[in-house]
């Protein structure tokens, strides 16, 4: 009886153990989100107690001079260029990666996985300032010399980001295929289905939430990145009138601007109001992506 006693303790003591840390883990994720969320929120809201600034101004006026005389802000062209560029983004990227998510699952699932996912998690492990680096070197040239313009602008980074974000799409797309039940397709077969058919009026339907999800995950990584983008956009605040014109996005104003700021003045928080923008566009993207995932579990 003793000995049975001794086992058992040490083993409710490692489970106090495991909850204690678990629950600290916890605590300490949602303090520093909410620590976050509270820092950024703070220092953008102090942008609209200036005077002769407000949120509808900011949100849809088209001028940003900072250190003018009066100062203007404008956040509307970097809006449209985050947005612009990420959609175009992902509507370059999401037919790829879902192609080759379904050639590595459905088509020839032997060779997918031995030699085209491994290529793909590669891209992904690729730092992003190589990615704008042969943006600036190879791609911008090659639009310099085929449409008019000088080749940076909105095109240039959306088809930047579009492989930046081609790993998230493919991955999600990927394992969303693989996840089907056997039995559908076997199902679709028996009724005499072509294989093409089975992917296209069973597969992709069944699956389209999922397939959505990663499309607004690639979405999401695009919207959020800087350094890329920063180096073949161009860096013009004003809203481009066609693809190969030279923009801005919120990212790439606060990298290029926040070092030369000083903390306080009306132009830092103007910049902190437009991180608290970002931020809230990633909360959009993280709902979207919670709602999908329960629509695909209906």
């Amino acid at each position: 009886m003793q000995d049975k006693q001794r086992v058992v303790k040490p083993h409710i003591a490692e489970e106090w153990v495991g909850k204690i840390y678990t629950l600290l883990c916890i605590f300490f994720l949602i303090v520093t989100i909410f620590s976050m969320v509270y820092f950024v929120a703070s220092k953008g809201i102090s942008t609209f107690f200036l005077p002769n600034v407000n949120l509808l101004d900011f949100l849809t006026g088209l001028k940003w001079a900072p250190e003018g005389s009066p100062p203007a802000f404008g956040a509307l062209p970097f809006i449209v260029g985050s947005f612009t560029t990420s959609i175009l983004a992902a509507l370059i990227a999401a037919p790829l990666g879902i192609c080759a998510a379904i050639f590595m699952t459905e088509i020839m699932p032997g060779v997918g996985r031995r030699y085209l996912q491994p290529v793909i998690e590669l891209l992904a492990g690729i730092p992003s300032v190589v990615y704008g680096f042969i943006g600036l070197s190879v791609l911008v040239p090659f639009l310099r010399d085929v449409f008019p313009g000088q080749g940076i602008g909105i095109a240039a980074g959306a088809m930047v980001l579009s492989i930046m974000i081609l790993p998230t799409i493919t991955t999600i797309a990927a394992d969303a295929l693989a996840g089907l039940s056997h039995s559908l397709k076997e199902g679709s077969y028996a009724l005499g289905a072509t294989r093409w058919q089975t992917i296209y009026r069973i597969i992709l339907p069944t699956t389209l939430p999922a397939l959505l999800t990663g499309v607004v995950l690639g979405i999401s990584r695009a919207f959020g990145e800087a350094l890329a983008v920063q180096m073949v956009i161009g860096n013009a605040p004003h809203i481009p009138k066609s693809l190969f014109e030279s923009t801005s996005t919120l990212t790439s104003v606060i990298t290029l601007s926040m070092g030369n700021t000083v903390s306080g003045s009306p132009h830092n928080s103007a910049l902190w109001s437009l991180a608290l923008i970002l931020m809230s566009m990633t909360f959009v993207f993280v709902f979207i992506v919670r709602w999908l995932e329960r629509r695909s579990k209906v």
